[in-house]
């Protein structure tokens, strides 16, 4: 699904079969857990395949390194760079794209003795598919900000995100929405949260949640459109009798949801915010101003 025998991946400054290489099983970040990682998104445009955002991607993966204690000795400029190429040399215009930052063999909880990154891609659509979706308050929290990094895009976080997905779809839904370890609204397992009441966005604001680079997006083409957003902590309650509701992702895009356990909103999907700010970040990420030419 991921790879076949041609797909090549970038490993350490260099452009290798995905078929032919390995990784150590006594790796930390295999074991703990201990290793950060970034979803990009390219998209095809006119002009070529443009990776939206790569920068501020790379950005946030050396963040989330340094905020674990994980050395990052990587360029990001060079890293968006040989992202572009990667998506030449395996001939990819629509494509998501992975780097993992990931730690040598170490059985101690320690920082790691040496640090590698690789780079693949493939072709993948929207995540959570393009049906509205039908949530599952989750039994399962997102973790105390004074346990973990909140802020940092870290491997072992998503058992979190796993377990209250799995729990969702076992009872019949297509997500999960968790709450943050003192009762309020927080994200989704893999997405941001956004709902709509009376013309006005709500979005929990920043502390408990992951700062999504979408759900930046959707903060700066709301301004421009002109609709007021308000961050905050909100209880379960303002969000069941919201008008309309939506998830942001890179891997998720924009998704309209349908519903949060038995509260349908009553808006019409096409009549929201949402979806025009579905159709604007549609337009607008095939737009970037750096693109690559395929010549594959």
């Amino acid at each position: 699904m991921y790879y076949n025998n041609e797909t090549l991946i970038y490993l350490n400054g260099k452009f290798v079969k995905a078929s032919e290489t390995s990784t150590d099983l006594y790796s930390q970040t295999l074991h703990y857990g201990y290793g950060v990682f970034e979803g990009i998104r390219a998209y095809a445009t006119e002009n070529g395949t443009s990776v939206f955002k790569s920068k501020q991607h790379y950005q946030r993966l050396k963040n989330s390194a340094e905020l674990i204690n994980i050395p990052f000795n990587f360029d990001v400029d060079q890293l968006v760079e040989a992202t572009y190429e990667l998506l030449e040399r395996n001939n990819l215009s629509d494509a998501y794209v992975r780097p993992l930052v990931f730690c040598d063999p170490n059985m101690s909880l320690s920082r790691p003795n040496n640090v590698s990154i690789m780079i693949c891609a493939w072709e993948w659509g929207a995540y959570l598919g393009d049906k509205q979706l039908r949530l599952k308050v989750s039994s399962y929290c997102r973790p105390h900000p004074k346990s973990v990094k909140i802020e940092a895009k870290v491997c072992g976080h998503y058992v979190n995100s796993i377990l209250a997905t799995n729990e969702a779809k076992d009872q019949g839904f297509d997500e999960a929405l968790l709450l943050d370890s003192d009762g309020f609204i927080a994200e989704g397992p893999g997405a941001n949260l956004f709902f709509e009441k009376d013309g006005v966005l709500f979005t929990p604001q920043l502390g408990n949640i992951l700062p999504g680079i979408t759900r930046a997006t959707v903060l700066e083409m709301a301004q421009k459109l002109g609709v007021e957003v308000k961050q905050g902590q909100f209880q379960l309650k303002k969000l069941q009798s919201a008008d309309s509701a939506f998830y942001c992702g890179t891997a998720a895009e924009i998704i309209g949801i349908e519903s949060v356990d038995d509260y349908k909103f009553p808006l019409d999907w096409s009549d929201s915010i949402g979806k025009k700010l579905q159709n604007y970040y549609s337009e607008l990420v095939r737009k970037s101003e750096k693109v690559l030419t395929t010549t594959h």
